[in-house]
Parts: C-alpha cells; structure tokens; sequence
C-alpha cells in the first residue's frame, strides 16, 4: 500500500498577516498584550502597534508599553522589526533608539516562520519579569523614544 505524505502549504503572506490582524483585533489570551495595524491603508500591511501592560511583581506593574512593528516583505520568512515607543529600561532594549536586539533577544535572533507579533509580544512581557529585568530602574512614566 503506498504511504500518502501530507502536503505541507505555505501560507502567502498577506493571508498569513490577515490571520494575524483578525487574531489581534479579538484580543490575546488574558488581554496583557494587544496588536493592530498602525495604518489601515497600508496594502502592504508593513506597520503594526502594540501594547504591553507590564507584568504584576516587577517595576513595570502598573505600566502601558507601546511598541511599532515592521513587517518588511520578506515576513514571515524573517522576523518584523521591533521598537518600544515608549521608553523602557531592558537588557535587550536599546536605550537610545528603543529597538528590540535581536542577538539579545532569543525569539528574534532564533527566528522561526511559524513565530508571530502576538509571540514576540508574549515573549517581550515574560522578559520583563526575568530577574535581569524586574527591577532595573525605569524612565518616567509617559516618556517616549
């Protein structure tokens, strides 16, 4: 008898970022991180916002994080671009320009195609609470990159 494989498809990509936009626009698990298109008119559907509510136990309790995503056209081949607009105090921040690096940040620099904004979000909340950032001493409230 012969064996059928699976036919593995691959998305196209703005099926893949429609998925996602429709995921973000009905809200993330428990509501802590959240995701849209920064421009409604952008066919190409390249910039994206997101918001992270900081973990409770940590300097960041309490705090709404704003970030601007970029999904240039080879997403989600490779990872967005990804940078806090509001000024945060991480060890995989920049502390001038607010940019996620991604050789000090795992997700990004071990991308895999089947990542989304929604898992680098997730991801970004969690490394608020590791215990290299917990504590660091953060900017004023309300100030931005």
């Amino acid at each position: 008898m012969e064996s059928v494989l699976p036919c593995l498809v691959e998305i196209p990509r703005n099926f893949r970022l429609l998925e996602e936009l429709e995921h973000g626009e009905k809200g993330i698990g428990d509501g802590t991180v959240s995701y849209g298109m920064d421009d409604g008119d952008d066919i190409y559907m390249r910039s994206w916002t997101g918001t992270i509510i900081g973990p409770h136990n940590s300097v960041h309790e309490g705090r709404i994080y704003q970030l601007k995503l970029f999904c240039d056209k080879d997403y989600p081949e490779k990872p967005p671009s990804v940078r806090f607009h509001s000024r945060i105090n991480m060890t995989c921040v920049n502390h001038e320009t607010g940019v996620v690096e991604s050789r000090k940040f795992a997700m990004l620099a071990n991308w895999l195609r089947d990542y989304t904004m929604a898992d680098i979000l997730t991801q970004l909340r969690r490394e608020m609470a590791a215990p290299h950032n917990r504590k660091l001493v953060q900017p004023p409230e309300g100030t931005y990159f």
